[in-house]
């Protein structure tokens, strides 16, 4: 494709070559560029990509947009733009011919909840007999191929070159998990969302957004900038989607427990084996169960309900869909276990979510919750103490660790999750060399494996553990090595040491 096709839409101060050149593929990556690539030269916040565009050239480019004045090179086309980034996402539509317009495209935000709600929406079109492609936290998928995500909102040049690949190979519908670093950056600015759903908010990335109310307007932000035509979808429950609903207008539909919502729910179980619920719709009443825990994951539910009823998706499809739906990866994921100990490995990591998972266990504890969480480094430092002190409420053993500690120091992050904890409320008595006495409090263990299989030796029957904070991730973060590491796989050993230890 010609460069000035690809710059089709975009606000250019100046362009310093021949504009007719042939562009055979486009990068923010000076790594991935080869002979005809366009290359864009972003500022990030570890590196700048002005900084490697003699290497892209070098590699064979022959275009590079930038936000500066670069001295002339024989051959190359400089096109000078007031932001990189967002001219990389319209070009990005361009080059892959704006593949979200041959799709119907649902784009779920919020704190929390959001690989959830796109898993069930899967389902959902799934039993309708439609062909649903989901990119999220996990990985991007469609038919018979999955490829694991980096990103909970990949870059928009890897966003439209996903799109294009599933409109090529028959894809419906895509429902994509869409995080505020992706509004901001203009990831997510050239998609035509037919359907956007706002789960709940809570305090996360406040390290990025500074405050609540930017955090708020970011994902406002998202709904505004839908087209026309598009709908909405948005949590009444949550005091934010409250404010949302009355802020955007247009054509929603909202869930909550409140009779008044389009979605809510009647006669509602809830089990360790999942839930059971009627809930009330303009379409009339809906039947359900699903193996999914707890009254976060029912919120979960009438989100995606909500949504296939406004992609108008039969009621029949609906209810078989979500009977369907298995436990997503890493989402209240019990491990098996031949003992009358139940272990759960979730990834919550805000202290909304964590708070959720553990009131929802809570309920079913025959005898102790005992609690294995960390936080990740070089993410918001102001959410550790809160989960340390709901960790420490709701629980009655708790195992602080390590999570991905990044270029942090892990004690440095176990310091600033123990302030939070209140020791009027959970002694600080426990010891690793006490496994097994049925002990209540809290303990520090660095290492993230012996953490996990003091809590498995440690438990007895009648106890739930929860392994919190890293979920469907089999890696762990240390320094600038990523280190292999699940903890459905620790816990499994865990279990299979303290079985041996049993007959031995």
């Amino acid at each position: 494709m010609q460069l000035r096709l690809i710059l089709n839409n975009i606000s250019v101060i100046e362009i310093r070559g021949e504009s007719s050149v042939d562009v055979t593929d486009i990068t923010c990556d000076s790594r991935q560029c080869g002979t005809g690539s366009l290359f864009f030269a972003v500022p990030g916040h570890l590196s700048d990509g002005h900084h490697y565009i003699d290497e892209a050239i070098r590699a064979g480019s022959r275009c590079v947009i930038c936000e500066r004045d670069i001295p002339e090179q024989a051959g190359v086309t400089f096109v000078r733009v007031a932001d990189s980034r967002r001219a990389m996402s319209r070009a990005a539509k361009n080059f892959f011919g704006n593949p979200s317009n041959e799709l119907t495209v649902v784009g779920v935000t919020g704190t929390n909840g959001k690989t959830t709600v796109t898993c069930l929406v899967e389902a959902v079109l799934k039993a309708g007999g439609l062909n649903p492609g989901v990119i999220g936290t996990i990985e991007w998928r469609y038919g018979e191929t999955a490829v694991p995500s980096r990103n909970t909102t990949p870059e928009s040049l890897d966003l439209q070159r996903i799109l294009r690949t599933m409109a090529d190979g028959g894809v419906t519908h895509v429902v994509m998990e869409v995080s505020s670093h992706a509004i901001d950056m203009h990831r997510v600015a050239d998609i035509d969302f037919d359907l956007g759903v706002f789960t709940n908010l809570s305090p996360e990335h406040l390290d990025y957004h500074g405050t609540m109310e930017n955090y708020y307007a970011v994902k406002k932000s998202f709904f505004q900038h839908l087209p026309k035509e598009s709908a909405a979808v948005i949590n009444d429950d949550d005091p934010w989607g409250k404010r949302l609903t009355r802020e955007i207008g247009g054509s929603i539909t909202t869930f909550g427990m409140d009779k008044t919502c389009h979605v809510s729910p009647t006669d509602v179980e809830l089990g360790l084996t999942g839930l059971k619920s009627r809930l009330e719709t303009p379409r009339g009443v809906l039947t359900l169960e699903s193996p999914l825990m707890g009254a976060f994951n029912l919120s979960n539910i009438m989100a995606a309900v909500g949504t296939c009823l406004a992609l108008k998706i039969d009621n029949e499809y609906i209810v078989k869909g979500i009977e369907t739906a298995g436990p997503v990866p890493g989402r209240l994921e019990r491990v098996p276990a031949d003992e009358d100990i139940y272990i759960f490995v979730d990834y919550a990591h805000t202290e909304d979510a964590l708070r959720n998972v553990l009131e929802t266990l809570r309920v079913f504890a025959e005898r102790r919750l005992i609690t294995v969480f960390g936080c990740g480094g070089e993410r918001d430092k102001t959410k550790r103490p809160l989960m340390g002190r709901t960790a420490a409420e709701l629980s009655d053993c708790v195992v602080i660790t390590s999570d991905n500690p990044r270029g942090e120091d892990p004690q440095a992050i176990i310091s600033d999750i123990e302030r939070g904890v209140d020791v009027a409320k959970i002694d600080t008595a426990l010891s690793p060399g006490r496994a097994g006495t049925e002990q209540r409090g809290y303990l520090v263990i660095e290492d993230r494996a012996e953490a996990i299989d003091w809590a498995v030796h440690s438990a007895r029957t009648g106890d739930i553990i929860l392994i919190a904070g890293k979920g469907h991730e089999d890696y762990q973060i240390v320094g600038d090595r990523r280190l292999p590491f699940d903890d459905r796989i620790a816990a499994a050993r865990a279990l299979a040491s303290r079985h041996s230890r049993s007959v031995s």
